[in-house]
């Protein structure tokens, strides 16, 4: 991508969270409801108002920066679900964004890939 074109996407994703609540409905360290096994690593949530391609909310990683602002994406490729999402990083250290990365790439049945603002 050219760097207008990445400016403006990430402007527009700049957009989306600050149009939107972010609820934190797993936080850090907690387990996932149907997978026990499964810690988030990072509080987990959505952009309230929003909608994702498995009708939820857009997924949101928050990470434990100060400035709320959106700093990368992980898109995910889920083959139990057989879907694909885009995930938003805010507020994400780049420890966190590869602690996030290693969740989505730990089992056989989802992979995701990091892009990086």
């Amino acid at each position: 991508m050219d760097e207008p074109a990445d400016a403006a996407f990430w402007w527009a994703m700049d957009e989306l969270l600050a149009g939107a609540r972010l609820v934190i409905d797993r936080p850090k360290h907690s387990a996932h409801p149907r997978y026990p096994a499964l810690i988030y690593p990072l509080d987990y949530g959505y952009l309230e108002g929003t909608t994702a391609i498995d009708g939820g909310g857009v997924d949101v990683w928050r990470g434990s920066l100060a400035d709320l602002r959106v700093v990368g994406a992980v898109a995910t490729v889920d083959l139990l679900k057989r879907d694909t999402e885009l995930k938003l990083l805010v507020a994400c250290t780049p420890a966190e964004m590869d602690l996030v990365l290693a969740f989505h790439n730990d089992g056989s049945l989802m992979k995701g890939m990091l892009l990086r603002r």
